[in-house]
């Protein structure tokens, strides 16, 4: 065989020729809409069963290989030309019809919201996706759609996607690598008038590499990928967006300046000018600097002015609750990578790697793309409650001196996609007893109230049937696998056997992170092991996930739980290799509890409880997450009570024998507990209550109306008010805040008093009276602030509050100014207060300038020593 190289070769493309009463089928082969319809699933299902199964459910590879006469036969069938219709106009309507945002009193006009992001998992027949990061951004672009908020997304097209899970005999993870065929993907090139597909360039050391552009169509939604695998570039250069996550540091830095650099090039080319870009974890961060070039460019304005503008409009996502989870790269590559872009953005290299560390001062500090990220932008947000806790605990060294709970980042829950992740037999259930209400709107609690008028005997016979589907999808799984390992027939019955469909099926399926914790359950064996042997109350564990190929202790954990099972399991603990959308679909489904042990705090948010839950399956899990602000003791159980230990080893043992706890004396007797008709009444009731309670909150619908009400909206405002006038505003608030830091230095608080002494009762009022000397600065430059709260053992302020003084026109010199303001206790104790100032224009209190905030001497509050996650038990 000739290589290309030796030989030109005249490509061609070659197309499904599909009778004229099944063209729509293309149509909706190439919109990812399909992803969420089980109607139109069901089209490609009817087609050909096994061969939808072979192609990995994707229609376009499927439409591509089907039998001419099997198309030719459902083209003469009615029934079949009758639901293609139906489904044909549910699209149209999705894309035409009203929405959320239409029926809503925001109404903004022509404005365009950019998503970047390193994944996207909008289904398993497009696999650019890992975990939990990319699911949510896929659930988060169906969401948009439905909704009607006018999103784009970016991301990269990686060749070989993620890689393909498989254990050798040993139990160890291995992987391959799939060689996608892009041209029968549900993608197609974005091309120019020419009729040649759309490409950039970014520059590397050395040379520019050569971006070409894709679109995917979900819904209403346009996501456009990046692909360097392109005949111009080096061999190296063509393999940046070969896998995802694959690679050194150095493979990781190409990447992130293709999607962040490349990503707004690419919508420039298309004639895109996003209004708001938002960054979807820090990989795409690099985005910034080249949305500040093009200001720097169009202006000629400085960086900082010219940041002003740019950050108005950014909104960045932080997913990880630890440093170590975040992307570092050592100074010397950085300075590699940008020497030939820094003087575009008009700094110098060390002003460019100050805005990647956490303290500006260490020039050995690693440079932070989360770091980077929170600097270029003026809306940042964790994905839980306590998420936003731990973050604001982790990055309060980017704002000196502003106390924890000041710290600019808010939160917004997470949410999943109802209609991707909510089975077809509950939904139709639903339907029957509840109306449509609960599709067409998941948010309204109204919808899903009726779901406590289900009859118990048909939801838990749903249930069952979920399970049974589970058990006999998971019995194939294993029959292949065993097959694949060589195992004999007859071991491979017996293994297949013994999942049970009647058993209590405990579901555990992540990313096999060290920190999550996989074996917590089996650290007492003899205890697991009894739990498994229960004549009566039979018990299995489905367990899946995948490790990071460079992540040896996850590793470690997948081949001791496989030896476990071998060795102690009795078939009734079952690995399923290959976990990807898939996979999670039959668990989530199907399992009755889903179990999560992660170390608290880290667990930035876990939304695969979520679409258990939505499923009516019971959540046992650490507080952790969202299952720290979901919990109750009616929908689900939990492991602990929020504490924090110092020894993780001490942590392990304490809430391995709460987990064997609960599950022995309060979940399995539970489950068990039948009445005669074989109805686990109290259970059904927790099942109930648990998708009537958290499917209206934890979905992603209202995910993006928070999304848009707090951050969209506001930053669209913002970045419209600072670009007016040929960014004039921005560059007047540039000016201001380098008026504010030259004179920072001369402030000083000279006397503070107060109207009466010793103690005051509760609600009474304590006028404290502040003396500031403002050097340069003038009286409205600024705000005088009393920052009171109680008092703590050590001495530090806790829970303290800031209230605004006013000037009293009693200072006698120049320079100086008096403020008075009361301060009043809501109950006893000890209580006390500070003096500070801090910059008196209003748009700089969401968003404050590190460094412009003055305590009186020896008055800083010492924050609470406590770990956040302990301060957030509170």
């Amino acid at each position: 065989m000739l290589a290309p190289q030796q030989a030109r070769i005249r490509q061609f493309d070659v197309v499904p020729a599909l009778p004229e009463p099944l063209r729509p089928l293309l149509e909706i082969a190439h919109d990812l809409w399909w992803s969420w319809r089980p109607d139109a699933v069901e089209l490609f299902h009817r087609l050909d069963p096994e061969l939808w199964r072979a192609c990995s459910h994707n229609p376009v590879a499927m439409l591509g290989r089907i039998e001419q006469a099997r198309l030719d036969q459902v083209a003469a069938d009615e029934g079949f030309l009758t639901t293609l219709r139906n489904v044909a106009d549910a699209r149209q309507a999705h894309h035409t019809g009203p929405t959320w945002l239409s029926k809503t009193s925001h109404q903004p006009g022509d404005w365009t919201v950019a998503y970047f992001c390193a994944e996207f998992g909008i289904t398993e027949a497009l696999p650019i996706y890992s975990g939990g990061l990319g699911c949510l951004a896929g659930d988060h672009l169906k969401s948009a759609a439905e909704l009607g908020l006018p999103l784009i997304a970016v991301g990269l097209l990686y060749r070989h996607g993620y890689f393909q899970q498989y254990l050798n005999a040993d139990g160890w993870q291995q992987e391959s690598v799939p060689d996608l065929d892009f041209s029968n993907l549900p993608l197609q090139p974005v091309t120019n008038a020419r009729g040649e597909q759309v490409h950039v360039s970014v520059r590397l050391p050395g040379r520019d590499v050569e971006v070409g552009v894709w679109r995917a169509t979900v819904g209403r939604v346009p996501l456009y990928l990046l692909d360097t695998n392109r005949p111009e570039n080096r061999a190296e250069d063509r393999g940046i967006t070969g896998q995802l996550y694959g690679g050194d540091q150095e493979m990781r830095i190409k990447q992130e300046i293709v999607l962040g650099i490349g990503g707004v090039r690419a919508l420039k080319a298309i004639g895109i000018t996003p209004d708001v870009c938002h960054m979807n974890e820090g990989h795409s961060a690099f985005l910034g600097l080249e949305r500040i070039r093009h200001l720097i460019d169009e202006h000629g304005v400085s960086f900082d002015e010219a940041r002003e503008a740019a950050a108005a409009a950014h909104v960045f996502t932080t997913h990880t609750p630890v440093p170590a989870g975040i992307d570092h790269f050592p100074p010397a590559l950085v300075e590699r990578y940008f020497r030939d872009e820094v003087g575009g953005y008009k700094l110098d290299m060390e002003g460019l790697l100050a805005l990647g560390r956490e303290d500006v001062t260490n020039k050995r500090e690693e440079f932070s793309m989360a770091v980077m990220a929170l600097r270029l932008s003026h809306w940042c947000n964790g994905v839980s409650k306590l998420h936003g806790v731990v973050s604001r605990g982790m990055w309060r060294g980017i704002w000196p001196r502003v106390p924890e709970q000041e710290v600019p980042i808010g939160h917004v829950t997470n949410g999943v996609h109802a209609r991707t992740w909510l089975s077809r037999d509950l939904a139709e259930l639903l339907d029957r007893y509840l109306g449509d209400g609960w599709r067409a709107d998941p948010t309204d609690h109204a919808a899903w109230k009726g779901v406590d008028e289900l009859p118990d005997e048909e939801l838990w016979r749903t249930h069952e049937r979920q399970r049974q589907r589970l058990v006999v999808w998971a019995r194939r799984k294993l029959r292949d696998q065993l097959t694949a390992h060589g195992a004999s027939d007859e071991a491979t019955r017996q293994a297949c056997d013994q999942l049970n469909p009647a058993a209590f099926t405990i579901g555990f399926a992540r990313r096999f992170a060290t920190y999550k914790r996989a074996t917590l359950l089996m650290r007492d064996a003899d205890r697991l092991v009894s739990l498994l042997n229960r004549a009566e109350q039979p018990v299995q564990i489905l367990i899946a996930g995948k490790s990071h190929p460079a992540d040896g202790g996850g590793k470690d954990l997948i081949r001791e739980i496989v030896h476990f099972a071998r060795e102690r399991g009795d078939h009734r603990i079952v690995f399923l290799e290959n976990y990807d959308m898939h996979v999670a679909r039959y668990l989530v489904q199907g399992c009755d509890i889903w179990l999560n042990t992660p170390r608290r705090g880290m667990e930035a948010s876990g939304t695969s409880g979520m679409k258990a839950a939505m499923n009516g399956v019971l959540n046992v899990s650490i507080l952790d997450g969202w299952w720290d602000e979901a919990y109750a003791s009616e929908i689900g159980w939990a492991i602990g009570r929020r504490e924090n230990y110092d020894d993780p080893t001490y942590a392990d043992d304490v809430e391995s024998r709460a987990l064997y706890e609960l599950l022995e004396h309060e979940v399995i007797p539970m489950f068990f507990d039948r009445d005669h008709l074989g109805v686990p009444r109290k259970w059904v009731a927790a099942m109930k209550r648990c998708i009537g309670r958290l499917a209206p909150v934890y979905n992603t619908n209202r995910m993006l109306q928070e999304y848009a009400e707090q951050f969209y909206l506001p930053a669209l405002d913002r970045g419209r008010a600072f670009r007016a006038d040929k960014i004039g505003p921005a560059i007047a608030m540039a000016h201001e805040k380098q008026a504010l830091r030259q004179g920072w230095g001369g402030l000083d608080v000279d006397d503070v008093r107060v109207d009466r002494e010793g103690p005051i009762g509760v609600h009474q009022t304590l006028q404290v009276t502040a003396r500031v000397r403002l050097g340069d600065l003038k009286p409205e430059q600024v705000r005088v602030q009393v920052y009171a709260g109680r008092v703590g053992n050590d001495g530090e302020l806790i829970d303290g509050r800031a209230i605004d003084m006013t000037p009293t026109g009693g200072a006698s010199k120049a320079g100086e100014a008096e403020f008075s303001a009361p301060v009043q206790a809501g109950n006893s104790g000890r209580h006390g207060y500070a003096i500070r100032i801090v910059p008196g224009d209003p748009r700089l209190a969401q968003h404050p300038e590190p460094g412009l905030i003055y305590w009186e001497p020896d008055a800083a509050p010492a924050e609470t020593a406590e770990k956040p996650v302990a301060a957030a038990a509170k």
